[in-house]
């Protein structure tokens, strides 16, 4: 399974490229089209768009694989091993209702937009919205994983806390680390 899960992670890096790839070469041969040739390519703003909303939801749930979501642990890494557990829990909990929730909308969505067609590329308004879709049927499987790895112990407690904090906020909580420790930021600090 773990095996699975880090082919279709590869696959979306790819996929990913691919669209920022495409969105760069749409968006600059326009440029080059318009102010070289005094001409365009109509498609292009429409279909780089939809490129970067799908490259937006993909990342995320490669995101999600990582675990390098950004969030604040402030609380969460101060309690003990069995309140960052219960934490985590009710917060894959919560995802999965929302996941849940966002499928369902994306999926009305899709339903009402699929005859509707983009003004100028004439394409179903459905590949906007299904993206929707594919986000909550890649990241659910992805959380009930995480959940089942948490309800059955297979995370250690440093495990327990799965976002990753700004490289700001990280880089000040080890200068705290190291004051409160009198290390070398003490002397900067003249404290």
């Amino acid at each position: 399974m773990e095996q699975a899960f880090n082919m279709l992670h590869r696959a979306l890096e790819n996929l990913i490229a691919l669209l920022l790839a495409a969105m760069v070469v749409l968006v600059f041969g326009n440029v080059v089209l318009r102010y070289g040739f005094n001409s365009g390519i109509t498609v292009s703003e429409e279909l780089a768009r939809w490129f970067f909303i799908w490259a937006t939801f993909l990342g995320a749930i490669a995101a999600m694989r990582d675990r390098s979501h950004l969030g604040v642990d402030m609380l969460v890494s101060r309690l003990p091993a069995w309140g960052k557990r219960l934490c985590l829990v009710a917060s894959h909990l919560i995802m999965l209702l929302i996941v849940w929730m966002f499928f369902t909308g994306s999926l009305a969505q899709t339903r009402i937009n699929w005859d509707v067609s983009a003004p100028t590329s004439g394409y179903s308004m459905a590949w906007v919205y299904g993206v929707g879709c594919v986000f909550a049927c890649l990241a659910a499987p992805l959380l009930m994983l995480d959940l089942w790895r948490i309800l059955s112990g297979q995370l250690s407690d440093d495990q327990l806390v799965m976002i990753q904090e700004s490289e700001e906020t990280a880089n000040l909580d080890e200068i705290l680390r190291e004051h409160q420790a009198g290390g070398p930021n003490t002397v900067a600090t003249g404290r």
